[in-house]
Order: C-alpha cells, then sequence, then structure tokens
C-alpha cells in the first residue's frame, strides 16, 4: 500500500510574494533614472564652449538648470525663472547674475515695463546648449523611437502630466 505524501509543513513553504501594484512598478522605475540626473553624467555631455564658461565661473547644476528654460521658452523675466525652478526671487536673481557673469546670459530691460529684467541665452551659447540638450535627451529620444505614434504619443502626454504635476503641485 502506498502511503499519501504528506502536505508540505507550512513553515518550510514560502509565501507567494507579493504583486506590488501598478503605480508600485512604476513609482519604482523612477530612481532608476537618477544616475542621469548625476553632475558627472551631465558635465560629460556638454560641449566644450559650454563646460568651460560653467567651469571657469564656478557655477553649478542650479545655474545649469535656467538654460533649458532660456533656450526653450525665450527671454523670461527672473520671476518667471524663479516660479519655473520653485526658488525664491533673491535665489533666481543670483543664478542669473552668475550666469551674466560668465556671459552665458544677457539681462535686458523689458521695453512694456521698464523695472522688469529679461534673461535670455547669449547667442555664442545657443548653439553648444542646443547639443548639449540633444545629447542630454538622447536616452529619452532612443527611447521614444522604439514606440508606436499612438504609443509615443501617450507617453509624451504622461510626461506631459508629470512635469504638469510636479510645476504645479
Amino acid at each position: 500500500m502506498q502511503q499519501a505524501e504528506s502536505p508540505p509543513h507550512p513553515a518550510s513553504t514560502p509565501a507567494p510574494a507579493p504583486h506590488p501594484s501598478d503605480d508600485t512598478l512604476v513609482v519604482g522605475l523612477v530612481p532608476l533614472l537618477e544616475p542621469y540626473f548625476r553632475a558627472g553624467a551631465v558635465r560629460d555631455l556638454m560641449p566644450a564652449p559650454l563646460r568651460d564658461a560653467m567651469d571657469g565661473h564656478g557655477l553649478t547644476a542650479r545655474h545649469g538648470a535656467v538654460l533649458p528654460q532660456l533656450l526653450t521658452a525665450g527671454p523670461l523675466s527672473v520671476g518667471e525663472i524663479a516660479r519655473r525652478l520653485h526658488v525664491s526671487l533673491p535665489t533666481a536673481s543670483e543664478l542669473v547674475g552668475g550666469l551674466h557673469r560668465a556671459g552665458v546670459v544677457e539681462r535686458t530691460e523689458d521695453p512694456a515695463n521698464r523695472r522688469r529684467v529679461l534673461v535670455s541665452l547669449a547667442e555664442a551659447y545657443r548653439a553648444p546648449l542646443e547639443t548639449f540638450m540633444v545629447r542630454r535627451g538622447g536616452p529619452l529620444l532612443r527611447a521614444l523611437a522604439t514606440l508606436d505614434p499612438v504609443e509615443r504619443a501617450g507617453f509624451v502626454a504622461g510626461l506631459t502630466a508629470w512635469a504638469h504635476e510636479v510645476q504645479n503641485g
């Protein structure tokens, strides 16, 4: 007579791993992007004129965060830069001052309001910054290239919504 196998002892059977929610899986991807934002990795992608200006004038990543705003949005007031970067007006003014001393940005009087200063990217740094932005965006652009048009539109819509939420809380 064959003896029936006894069921495994509960302590010896590992519990099935809980399945994380889709939300947890998505949010869990965010820390994987962190190396992409490290200063060393970013610095290595900069064209020499931009890197030399940043290094030669002791400019930091905080200063650098102003530049894409100026490239994509055109001349901005210091107040608008402060709002976009979520920094105080004195901090934005300090960042713009450092970039101006380095010759990377220009400050001009707003013709519509002479008390307001407009900040724009100096023409000599436009091409190096565009090159840097394309290099910096390489992983994103390559990822988008793997998607079909509907997926790409959905990804861009989602990324846009996320950026909006981060900006506007």
